[in-house]
């Protein structure tokens, strides 16, 4: 009597089979979708505050004490601000098939899988902070404080995208030592205007709801204030784009591009100022902060390049 075994074919595919074991197609569309979605959010946000639906769904995590959802007795309101709280879950979604793709990754790509926690951990915290803003009733420093969050989301998925086009491996600096150092301040003086910033639209009119207070600023003050490092920031750029181009760097193009941004977000702070901050132009404004940030991190980014990749005059100018 012979027994019966039980065989599994040679050519079954391992549990996980089908993650990548690469950079494919699939991690670069999922990466993308995660830094459009935060960039949107950032716009839907925008979009709540600015038409006075802060507080369309009074309460949080549901929309009223008895319904998940808008109801009947609700405005437009109320569905302008469901409307932007469910791209928290979508984002979450997209945070969670990004760690999932990249899983198989972790160990030789250790700083997508890094960055990929980051980004999931992010939109949740993000999620809990938009919570506490309703439950604090539009508190002005907290509704700051959730597009900060927001904003940085957009900065560490662009870093994402830079290094899933870069190969791993060592990195070494390729621009001279000066120009590295100028970018990091530049990159310093960005963060202060956009502090400013925050604090300039908690003092002005658009509060997210009617019967919400502001900071306590003076607007009319804070507006001129943060246009200081704006013109700073502006000057740095100009002069890190013609010392780009001059020399070369590898940083000439996304520079160039983060030049483009400030002169528009220069000309839109103008015109909001002198027309009474419409709010579609402080929308713009807003999302193109983010932007901004994002072009900045692409820039910092670009000073260093793969060791196996950098030109010999380029690794030679490192020292410098």
């Amino acid at each position: 009597m012979s027994a019966q075994t039980t065989t599994t074919p040679a050519d079954a595919p391992p549990a996980g089979g089908w993650l990548p074991t690469r950079v494919d197609g699939r991690i670069r569309g999922v990466a993308w979708a995660n830094f459009v979605g935060n960039t949107v959010i950032i716009a839907t946000g925008g979009a709540v505050r600015l038409t006075g639906s802060g507080l369309g769904c009074p309460t949080w995590p549901t929309c009223t004490p008895d319904s998940l959802v808008p109801t009947e007795e609700l405005s437009y309101h109320s569905i302008i601000e469901f409307g932007n709280r469910l791209m928290s879950p979508l984002l979450g979604l997209f945070a969670l098939a990004l760690l999932v793709l990249v899983w198989r990754l972790r160990v030789e790509r250790r700083d997508l899988f890094v960055l990929s926690w980051i980004v999931m951990v992010g939109i949740l915290a993000q999620a809990l902070v938009g919570g506490i803003t309703v439950w604090t009733g539009l508190n002005p420093f907290i509704v700051g404080f959730h597009y900060v969050a927001s904003l940085s989301l957009v900065c560490v998925t662009a870093a994402l995208l830079v290094r899933l086009y870069t190969v791993p491996g060592p990195r070494v600096r390729v621009v001279p030592r000066w120009y590295a150092i100028t970018t990091h301040v530049t990159t310093l003086v960005l963060a202060i205007t956009i502090v400013f910033g925050v604090l300039t639209t908690g003092a002005g009119p658009h509060s997210g709801d009617a019967a919400v207070g502001r900071n306590g600023f003076d607007a009319e003050v804070l507006e001129h204030v943060h246009a200081w490092p704006g013109y700073a920031l502006l000057a740095l750029t100009v002069f890190l784009t013609v010392a780009a181009w001059l020399r070369h760097l590898p940083t000439r193009r996304w520079i160039t591009a983060l030049l483009a941004v400030e002169v528009v977000q220069i000309l839109l702070g103008i015109y909001q100022a002198r027309n009474g901050l419409p709010e579609l132009v402080v929308g713009v404004h807003m999302v193109l902060a983010a932007l901004t940030a994002a072009a900045m991190t692409v820039v910092v980014l670009r000073l260093k390049a793969p060791a196996s990749q950098a030109q010999a005059p380029a690794v030679h100018t490192a020292g410098s």
